[in-house]
């Protein structure tokens, strides 16, 4: 069988579409209630995951949610009830936001402040872009 004869039956047998598989996962919190406030023991952990400073997306985090918060050790503490879906929910936005590269996608990316503007660096494509959201 020839080299072309090889190549054109590769591409009948491969998929039309592929899955595309992420690397990158980002990090369900864990947590618990401690009466009328909320704990996410795993909270410096994802803000490892995204390479980003805790106190950083705890405050976009409390600005969303409108609720006071702390850490305190690995733990960020939320001074109301609230879901673990919607802190998930909010932590996503965040990674769009402050993480994820605009121009290729991917989460290898640096966070710069200049001149009271943040901006996106990315490892993986050099894009540089600034970032909208106001914290």
């Amino acid at each position: 069988m020839d080299y072309e004869a090889m190549l054109d039956r590769a591409k009948e047998i491969l998929p039309d579409e592929t899955a595309e598989s992420s690397r990158f996962e980002l990090p369900k919190v864990k947590g618990h209630l401690e009466g009328p406030r909320t704990v996410i023991n795993n909270w410096v952990q994802i803000a490892h995951a995204l390479a980003r400073k805790p106190e950083h997306m705890l405050k976009y985090v409390q600005k969303e949610l409108a609720t006071p918060g702390e850490i305190l050790k690995d733990s960020a503490v939320f001074g109301s009830k609230l879901p673990a879906a919607k802190i998930n929910e909010k932590i996503s936005q965040y990674a769009d936001e402050f993480v994820f590269c605009k121009t290729c996608g991917k989460p290898e990316t640096k966070l710069t402040k200049e001149a009271g503007v943040y901006f996106i660096t990315c490892q993986a494509c050099g894009a540089k872009n600034s970032v909208q959201s106001r914290i």
